[in-house]
C-alpha cells in the first residue's frame, strides 16, 4: 500500500487502503511489465494509501514467476492466484470481494483501458460524492468491425433488457465506493454479470469517456465464443425475456400452422391440390425448429437452477499475499466462493 502522507500506524495494523485497483490476470506474460509501468507512477501520484489486486486467473505462462519478481520491487501489488482458470467474471468477483479500499477500481492488464482515466475518475467520485463511476468507451476505433457491430448490438439489447441506467459501451472498467462494493457483495448472484448488475443497483454515477485502445501486447482473451457466452449469461441470468419469447414462437407457430391448414382446405375444396411433399416438409421443420428453440431456452434456465442448488464455488483461491496465514501455507488450497 502506498503510504505517502499516510499517518503512523501499528505496523502489525496496516492501513486500509482509500483506493483498491483490480486486474484480472490470465497468461499475460507480455503485457504485465509495461502495464505496471504505466500504472504504478498515476497511482503512486495520487497520494493516498492504495493496493493493486492482481488476480491471476490461473495463468500456465511465466505470469505467476513475473508477478513475484515485480512485488519485491512493488508491495503495494497483492496477488491473488486462483487454483485453476475459472473466468473473467470470477476473476472480478473475488478482486471486488477481497478489496480493502474505500474505492475500487477495476481494469483490464491489457491497457485498452487507459489507467490515466483511474485518476480521473477518483476525483470525479470525491468531488460529487459518487457511488459509481463509469468508464464509457468513446470511439472503438481499434476493434474490428464485426466487434464494434456486435458490442453495439449486446449493449442495445442489455439497455432494453436493465433499462436506460445501464451506460451504452460502458465495459468492466469503473469505479465502485465501498457502499456499491459492499452491495455487490450481498447479492446472492452464482454468475455475475458485473455490467448489468451494478448499474441495476441504481446508485449516484458519473462517466468518464476515453478512447479505446489496442492491446498492449499478446492475443486477446474474448474470442467470439466468450463473446456468445457473455451475452447468453447476461440475458438468462437478468431476464426471463426468452420464456417470453419461447411462449411467443410457439404461439407464432400454432398462428402459422392454422393459416397452413385453412390454405390447404381451401385448395382442396377448389380440387388444386396435388401430391407433395414441400409443405408438409417445410410445416414440421417449422415446428420442429421452434420446439428445439423452446426447449433450448427451458433448458438454460433449468441448467442455472441446478448450478445453484449445487452451490458450487465460482472459484477456488490458492494464494493470497495479503493472508499471512495463507502465505505461510504456500499454495494451500483456501476455498473462497463467488
Amino acid at each position: 500500500m502506498h503510504n505517502a502522507a499516510a499517518p503512523a500506524l501499528d505496523e502489525a495494523t496496516p492501513p486500509v487502503p482509500v483506493l483498491s485497483v483490480v486486474i484480472p490476470i490470465y497468461n499475460e506474460q507480455e503485457a504485465l511489465p509495461l502495464t505496471v509501468a504505466r500504472l504504478r507512477p498515476i497511482l503512486d501520484g495520487l497520494g493516498v494509501d492504495y493496493e493493486v489486486v492482481g488476480i491471476d486467473d490461473g495463468s500456465t505462462d511465466a505470469t505467476p514467476v513475473i508477478m513475484q519478481k515485480i512485488r519485491q520491487d512493488w508491495p503495494e501489488l497483492r496477488i491473488v492466484r486462483f487454483a485453476r482458470n475459472s473466468g473473467h467474471q470470477a476473476a472480478l468477483t473475488a478482486g471486488i470481494h477481497r478489496a480493502f479500499g474505500e474505492y475500487v477500481v477495476s481494469i483490464d492488464a491489457d491497457l485498452q483501458d487507459p489507467p490515466e482515466k483511474i485518476t480521473e475518475m477518483f476525483a470525479l467520485a470525491r468531488e460529487k460524492n459518487l457511488d459509481i463511476v463509469y468508464g464509457v468507451r468513446g470511439d472503438r476505433g481499434t476493434d474490428t468491425f464485426f466487434k464494434r457491430r456486435t458490442a453495439g448490438a449486446y449493449y442495445w439489447l442489455m439497455r432494453k433488457l436493465v433499462g436506460k441506467n445501464m451506460p451504452n459501451q460502458a465495459g468492466d472498467f469503473r469505479l465502485l465506493s465501498r457502499a456499491a462494493v459492499d452491495a455487490l457483495k450481498s447479492l446472492p448472484e452464482h454468475q455475475p454479470v458485473y455490467r448489468l448488475l451494478v448499474p441495476w443497483l441504481g446508485f449516484s454515477s458519473g462517466e468518464v469517456v476515453y478512447i479505446r485502445e489496442e492491446r498492449v501486447a499478446g492475443s486477446t482473451h474474448y474470442p467470439l465464443s466468450k463473446m456468445v457466452r457473455l451475452a447468453l449469461d447476461s440475458i438468462t441470468n437478468f431476464s426471463a425475456a426468452p420464456l417470453r419469447l419461447a411462449t411467443w414462437l410457439g404461439l407464432t407457430s400454432f398462428l402459422v400452422c392454422l393459416l397452413l391448414a385453412v390454405y390447404t382446405t381451401v385448395q382442396f375444396a377448389l380440387g388444386s391440390t396435388v401430391p407433395g411433399w414441400s409443405s408438409l416438409f417445410i410445416g414440421m421443420h417449422f415446428i420442429g425448429g421452434v420446439q428445439l428453440i423452446c426447449v433450448g431456452l427451458l433448458g438454460e434456465y433449468i441448467g442455472r437452477i441446478y448450478s445453484a442448488v449445487q452451490a458450487r464455488p465460482a472459484y477456488f483461491v490458492g494464494y493470497d499475499s495479503a493472508d499471512d496465514a495463507t502465505a505461510e501455507r504456500g499454495s494451500g488450497g483456501s476455498v473462497y466462493a463467488a
